[in-house]
C-alpha cells in the first residue's frame, strides 16, 4: 500500500591505540522510523522532497539514531483526509506492534493542520513509545529553511528514553510541546507552535533533550479509542460565535448530516444573534453540541443539573422543554480549543451516543 523506502544511517566507530589496541564496540544506536506525509518541510521548488531526501538531509544523524523511513503521503497538510488520518494511525500502531525494538516514530507534516494530525494520533496511537510530529515554516527553497534541524531534533526526541509515556509530541524551533496543548499561533514566524496555558513540555539543546513534566490526561497507551476497524469518522462541524450570527448556518449543518457541532464561543459559552434557535433545532435532531471558546485559552466547565440554562451557571433558574432537551445533548469542551474539541467529539461519537459518557471523555482527555 505504501511506497516504503528504508535506509540505515548507523555509524560504526573503531578506535585504535597503537598497533595492538583492540576494537572498541560502540553501543547500538536507538532505532527510529520516519513516516513522511509531505507539507512545507518537503515542498521544494520544482518538486517535493521524498522521505529519502529528508532522511539524508540531517548532518549528525549518525550520532543520534539509526533511521528507517517510508513515504506515506507527500501532500500539503490541508489535503490530508480523515480517512488518511485513520490509515496513518493504523500504520503507526502496526509499526509499533511488529517491531518491539523500535525506540520511537517521527511523522513529518505540514504546519497548517499539524496540531490536528498530532492530536488525532495522540488519541489513537496505543503504545507508550514516543511519536514525534515535525514540520517547518520555511520550504527547502527558502533562505533559512529549518526543516533539517527540526527533523533531526524530532529524531533525537523520538530516541529519548524519557519521552516514553508522554504521548504524541510536537517538535519545532528547539521546543517540545504536547500534542494535546500545542497550537499554531502565527502564520509565518518560526516560533509559532505554543502551548499558551500549560507551556512547553521540554527543549532540545545541543547536548541533550530536556523534558520538564508529565501529562496526566489520558492518551496513547491509555486511550480507549481503537481505530483498527473504524472506516469513517462521524461528521462534526465547528461554528464560530460572532456578533449577529444566524441560526440558518447551524440548521444547514444539521440538515446536511452533522452528528456534532462545536461552538467556538466568544467567551465562556454565550452565543449571538439567533444561534440559540439553531442549537435548539440541532438538539431536536439528536445532534450533540460542544461548547468551546475561540479565545485560545480557558476552561469551559460542565453544566450541572440545576445550575441554569444552556448558557451556563448564569442562565435562567427555570428552563423550557427546548432548553431541557438541549441540555441532554450539550457537552463542555473543558480546555480543548475548537479544532481539537472537534477531533475528540468525532472519536467519542464513533464510540458512544451517551451524553454523560461523552462528557466523561472530554473531562479525562
Amino acid at each position: 500500500m505504501f511506497n516504503r523506502l528504508r535506509a540505515s544511517c548507523a555509524l560504526a566507530v573503531v578506535v585504535l591505540t597503537g598497533a595492538a589496541a583492540p576494537a572498541v564496540a560502540q553501543p547500538a544506536l536507538p532505532r527510529v522510523h520516519m513516516v513522511a506525509t509531505g507539507g512545507t518541510i518537503s515542498n521544494r521548488d520544482g518538486g517535493r522532497l521524498s522521505a529519502e531526501d529528508l532522511a539524508t538531509s540531517m548532518p549528525g544523524l549518525e550520532r543520534a539514531a539509526t533511521l528507517t523511513f517510508e513515504q506515506f503521503l507527500n501532500v500539503a497538510s490541508s489535503q490530508i483526509t480523515l480517512e488518511q488520518w485513520l490509515q496513518l494511525a493504523r500504520r503507526v500502531n502496526e509499526l509499533f506492534a511488529t517491531d518491539q525494538g523500535l525506540a520511537g516514530i517521527v511523522v513529518t507534516s505540514g504546519t497548517d493542520t499539524l496540531e490536528e494530525t498530532a492530536f488525532f494520533l495522540h488519541l489513537t496511537v496505543r503504545d507508550p513509545r514516543p511519536v514525534v510530529v515535525v514540520g517547518s515554516m520555511r520550504n527547502p527553497s527558502t533562505l533559512g529553511y529549518e526543516g533539517a534541524a527540526n527533523l533531526l531534533e524530532g529524531v533525537r526526541v523520538a530516541a529519548e528514553p524519557t519521552a516514553r509515556g508522554k504521548g504524541v509530541l510536537v517538535v519545532l524551533n528547539d521546543e517540545v510541546n504536547s500534542a494535546r496543548d500545542v497550537t499554531k499561533t502565527d502564520a509565518l514566524r518560526l516560533q509559532t507552535f505554543r502551548s499558551p496555558t500549560h507551556g512547553v513540555l521540554g527543549i532540545v539543546d545541543r547536548d541533550r533533550v530536556t523534558l520538564f513534566r508529565d501529562l496526566l490526561q489520558r492518551h496513547t497507551a491509555k486511550s480507549e479509542f481503537d481505530v483498527t476497524r473504524l472506516t469513517a469518522l462521524p461528521r462534526v462541524e465547528v461554528v464560530m460565535v460572532y456578533q449577529g450570527a444566524t441560526a440558518d448556518v447551524i440548521k444547514a449543518i444539521v440538515d446536511l448530516g452533522a452528528k456534532g457541532i462545536v461552538m467556538a464561543g466568544a467567551g465562556a459559552g454565550a452565543t449571538s444573534g439567533d444561534q440559540n434557535a439553531g442549537l435548539d433545532y440541532a438538539a431536536e435532531k439528536g445532534v450533540f453540541i460542544v461548547t468551546a471558546t475561540r479565545t485560545g485559552a480557558g476552561r469551559i466547565a460542565p453544566n450541572r443539573g440545576g445550575q441554569g440554562g444552556p448558557g451556563g451557571p448564569n442562565g435562567p433558574a427555570t428552563v423550557t422543554p427546548a432548553q431541557q432537551r438541549r441540555r441532554a445533548f450539550s457537552v463542555s469542551s473543558e480546555d480543548h480549543i475548537p479544532v481539537k474539541a472537534r477531533i475528540l467529539l468525532m472519536l467519542a461519537l464513533a464510540t458512544t451516543s451517551n451524553r454523560d459518557e461523552i462528557q466523561r471523555i472530554f473531562s479525562e482527555y
